[in-house]
């Protein structure tokens, strides 16, 4: 009965997101017509946080009961996850599309530093309520400095533009709804995962964040085949420097924990080292194709055996 359940739920949850994601790409272009907002700075704020509320949800939840290592380890995985596996399928699931350089460079940039300031923090094998400040902080410094990569270009307005507020009530209805279907799915994964007898460690970093990080991949489709690319890799590496600042902060912000300082420095330095690598990759390059989404996905094959070692 316990394993038709969880089944259900993974496939039900499933479905609920990829029905919601089209109502959240909706929502995301009618503010792309309405406002002079850049689609990349939408993605990388509203879009993002929407898409990262599992992170979110889980680093508060997880911190509030005492489980550190839940928190970092989602929150690290979910970033490196995001920048590979996610970015790697993204060609396969919705064709190539063109990369803006100098707006990658500098995300994935900030995203690095950020996984390096959060492997020095775990260091002690605390996360402080002052370390979750330094995070938070971290995330809005970041946000700033990306978002100035979004106004180069400032586009028309639309003729006829839709009303912003229908579109905006439209963007997190739907990003709630979908972050509600996955939440759902991921529950039916982790149970599946405890019934053989996965540590908490390795569901965090592996199992959770792969859960966690469904979000992203069902509206970055959604959003590449309804022609928003900004948008959609604008949530992409949005996606990974939230989880990497707001999503490990916000959790010890409001409860200090503990946490395995070697497991959690080897993962923020792993995440840190494989988002360079992934950013490098697709500047290096004019187009996202198969061809760089499959190096990526080689990356994040190639990562499962240092962590585990």
């Amino acid at each position: 009965m316990d394993l038709l359940l969880q089944i259900g739920a993974i496939v039900g949850g499933f479905g609920l997101s990829i029905a919601a994601s089209r109502v959240a790409v909706d929502g995301a272009s009618g503010l792309v017509r309405r406002t002079r907002i850049h689609p990349f700075v939408i993605g990388i704020t509203l879009v993002a946080i929407g898409t990262d509320l599992p992170e979110i949800v889980n680093s508060v939840v997880a911190s509030l009961q005492g489980f550190g290592d839940v928190n970092v380890g989602d929150s690290t995985g979910s970033a490196f996850t995001q920048a590979t596996l996610v970015l790697g399928l993204l060609p396969f699931l919705a064709g190539g599309f063109v990369i803006t350089r100098r707006r990658i460079s500098t995300i994935g940039a900030v995203t690095v530093i950020a996984l390096l300031l959060g492997a020095l923090l775990v260091s002690d094998g605390d996360l402080s309520r002052t370390d979750g400040i330094v995070l938070v902080a971290a995330w809005l410094l970041g946000s700033l400095v990306v978002s100035r990569q979004g106004h180069l270009r400032p586009r028309d307005r639309a003729v006829d533009p839709p009303p912003g507020r229908r579109s905006l009530f439209e963007l997190i209805g739907g990003l709630t709804v979908l972050t509600a279907g996955v939440m759902l799915a991921v529950w039916g994964v982790v149970g599946l995962a405890e019934t053989i007898g996965v540590p908490a460690y390795l569901i965090s970093f592996f199992g959770a964040s792969l859960g966690t990080s469904l979000p992203e991949l069902v509206f970055d489709v959604a959003a590449l085949r309804r022609g928003q690319p900004d948008i959609a890799i604008g949530d992409v590496f949005g996606s990974s420097m939230v989880d990497a600042t707001l999503s490990m902060g916000v959790g010890p912000l409001i409860a200090p924990t503990a946490v395995t300082a070697s497991l959690a420095v080897t993962g923020s330095l792993v995440a840190a080292g494989v988002i360079g690598i992934a950013t490098l990759v697709v500047v290096g390059r004019r187009r996202h194709t198969w061809v760089s989404g499959l190096i990526l996905l080689a990356v994040y094959a190639l990562a499962y055996p240092i962590l585990l070692s």
